[in-house]
């Protein structure tokens, strides 16, 4: 697999690596038993709400320390709201690409510093804890990256169906029998989904 000299260089020397004594606020994203995982941990200055520092720690291959490490450096200094306007596209770009197999590596470094930004918020009465609905799920299914093309299911129409009621979700996905990505992509499906305490049970339906 091919890596750039960027991707290289944050994993083998990434920035901003190690826990972190006291955070404001701290996110973990992902799971080890679907090959990776980041936590990030954010020190905030109450006055001016700007990340003052932070730093992650990370489970999985080079493209998910790198992204990560990329991240924070696009992170620390910002405001929060500057912060939560940082994409996963501006950490892949900053890195100069990544192989579209490993495109979700910077989905979920992205994801868990806006989740990190959010439990701050939340923790300071800057917002309040968002209700779950319909809309959480689509948002959560355009961070679901297709690996062999590196977009998201969403944007490439694999989304036929979203319903939600008393706590089940139902998702209907266009993706064939023969696609070898389509269990990785329920796998990831449900690892966004059963996060969320509202979530009892999560029906993936796929085309006969």
């Amino acid at each position: 697999m091919q890596y750039s000299d960027k991707v290289m260089e944050h994993f083998m020397h990434p920035h901003n690596v190690g826990k972190m004594e006291n955070p404001d606020a701290t996110a973990t994203e992902g799971s080890p038993a679907c090959g990776d995982q980041v936590t990030v941990y954010l020190k905030v200055d109450e006055e001016s709400h700007t990340i003052s520092d932070v730093s992650f720690l990370s489970y999985g291959c080079a493209s998910n320390i790198a992204t990560a490490s990329m991240i924070t450096d696009l992170a620390k200094g910002k405001t929060l709201e500057e912060a939560k306007k940082i994409t996963w596209r501006d950490a892949m770009e900053a890195l100069d690409g990544l192989p579209p197999v490993k495109v979700h590596c910077s989905v979920l470094a992205a994801d868990t510093l806006l989740t990190a930004i959010s439990n701050y918020e939340i923790a300071k009465g800057l917002k309040e804890v968002p209700d779950f609905t319909k809309e959480t799920i689509v948002e959560e299914l355009k961070k679901i990256i297709y690996p062999k093309v590196g977009e998201d299911i969403v944007s490439l129409k694999m989304v036929k169906y979203v319903g939600f009621n008393h706590g089940e979700i139902l998702i209907d996905l266009n993706i064939p029998s023969f696609d070898q990505w389509r269990g990785n992509v329920a796998d990831e499906i449900r690892e966004h989904l059963e996060k969320y305490p509202d979530v009892k049970d999560i029906q993936i339906n796929f085309p006969e």
